[in-house]
């Protein structure tokens, strides 16, 4: 079983949902510290200005005390903002209507508050579908793993019986390869090279969240977005 994991972020970006597609089982990793500085709450559109950053407010007080499961949205109209600005953005796009729709109605239940990781993963799995990407999604907050950096996805691996493991870019700084050897898992290390789609609003500008590309080529998205990824696998 390949497995993969990350943190839940708020409308992804492209190289989170090509290391999903490439997985039989997907572990949305909401038991970790929240950093305000990351993805969690917030990602990229791109607007006839260029990109704008959406993000989500949060109760973030105390914040190094907080896991991600616990963050809470602020209420107010930030909900309404979002969707004007995504509105605003992609109104000519050719998939507008379906989209905006799908993901407004998802919006809209947090609008007075909620789990922020429930808004994401949510949004992820609206995502997922409109991809026709299926596979199983599961929760590390339903999970004891135990460990640090390398260790602490070696026992994910174990306790969900994975035999393949992809880790993202930066894995393989802190991935203990040996470790993984010896316990019969294979680690993957993803090489993205971001594909370049027809965009609105002038020249492209990469890493945009995946709904850019959903807005502009609909079911014609999976194609476009796996084919920049790569996935080297390491010697056994």
């Amino acid at each position: 079983m390949i497995l993969t994991a990350h943190q839940p972020s708020y409308l992804p970006w492209l190289g989170t949902i090509s290391k999903i597609a490439q997985a039989d089982t997907f572990c949305v990793f909401d038991n970790v510290q929240y950093d305000r500085r990351g993805w969690t709450n917030r990602n990229f559109i791109k607007t006839v200005n260029g990109p704008l950053m959406l993000s989500v407010p949060v109760l973030s007080k105390k914040h190094m005390e907080k896991k991600i499961k616990n963050i809470e949205i602020v209420p107010g109209n930030w909900a309404r903002k979002h969707m004007k600005s995504i509105e605003l953005a992609y109104k000519k796009a050719p998939h507008f209507a379906t989209h905006f729709s799908g993901i407004g109605a998802i919006v809209d239940l947090y609008a007075d508050g909620g789990l922020l990781s429930e808004l994401n993963t949510d949004i992820l799995r609206y995502v997922l579908r409109s991809l026709g990407i299926q596979l199983p999604l599961v929760m590390a907050s339903d999970y004891e793993f135990e460990g640090e950096k390398s260790n602490l996805v070696l026992d994910m691996c174990r306790k969900l019986g994975a035999t393949e493991y992809i880790f993202g870019g930066e894995g393989e700084r802190y991935a203990d390869q040996e470790a993984f050897k010896a316990a019969g898992i294979v680690p993957h290390f993803q090489k993205y090279e971001h594909p370049i789609y027809e965009q609105l609003h002038g020249e492209f500008v990469p890493r945009m969240s995946v709904l850019d590309l959903l807005m502009m080529a609909g079911s014609d998205s999976l194609g476009i977005l796996t084919c920049g990824r790569t996935r080297e696998r390491k010697a056994a």
